[in-house]
């Protein structure tokens, strides 16, 4: 489960405060994965960043009973002048998980060769979110996090192999997805949100939230 109670969050943009989130309260239940819909530039990478615990609510708690991933292809969380297989066996210990299984699993994944034994700081940004793609399947968690902002890798063989296990993956977990493209939350989510004047506008499906976009970003 993860629940925001009364979460407000805003930023000052030089000329005036931007909200994102107006002292909203939903509720993610497992097994049933949720899409949230929302215009560019109004906050989805910061809702799912609060999400994941990268970013703090101004005010309002967030409570997660679950295991929570990191966002789908997020940058940070990689320490430069340590090699990928030095990262992945680091973070499998944080995680209390097999070092040797997870540097196996990442290696054979994200399919960087070489690079894996250099320093993740001479990687480009397509092979970090490889790695980090990798590293995420690599590890156990109840609900997955996917922002349609974040890079993405062109690399045909690791989309497919990556693909299989992400579909495999999600037939027995949770995942929220934020997008400004209804079609892009057709694959993942049947129950949807709507992000409006601070408040998402829960749905039980998504074409009642389709028509609340529409007439929202038409309007």
């Amino acid at each position: 489960m993860l629940e925001f109670q009364n979460v407000s969050k805003s930023f000052w943009t030089g000329k005036q405060r931007k909200v994102i989130l107006d002292r909203a309260s939903f509720r993610v239940e497992l097994g049933n994965s949720l899409g949230i819909l929302a215009p560019n530039g109004t906050g989805k990478t910061t809702i799912i960043n609060m999400m994941a615990g990268l970013e703090k609510p101004d005010e309002g708690r967030i409570i997660r009973g679950c295991r929570i991933s990191f966002p789908l292809g997020f940058m940070g969380g990689m320490i430069n002048k340590h090699t990928g297989k030095e990262n992945t066996r680091y973070i499998a210990r944080l995680y209390g998980l097999d070092p040797d299984y997870i540097e196996a699993f990442c290696r054979w994944l994200c399919g960087i060769e070489e690079y894996f034994d250099m320093p993740v700081g001479t990687y480009s940004q397509g092979m970090r979110a490889r790695l980090m793609f990798s590293l995420m399947l690599a590890l156990d968690f109840d609900i997955y996090l996917i922002d349609e902002g974040m890079p993405q890798t062109t690399d045909a063989e690791f989309n497919r192999k990556a693909g299989e296990i992400l579909r495999e993956r999600l037939e027995t977990t949770t995942v929220v997805i934020v997008s400004h493209q209804p079609a892009t939350l057709e694959r993942f989510a049947k129950q949807a949100a709507v992000l409006q004047d601070g408040q998402l506008h829960m749905f039980d499906t998504l074409e009642e939230a389709k028509q609340l976009y529409d007439y929202q970003t038409q309007g």
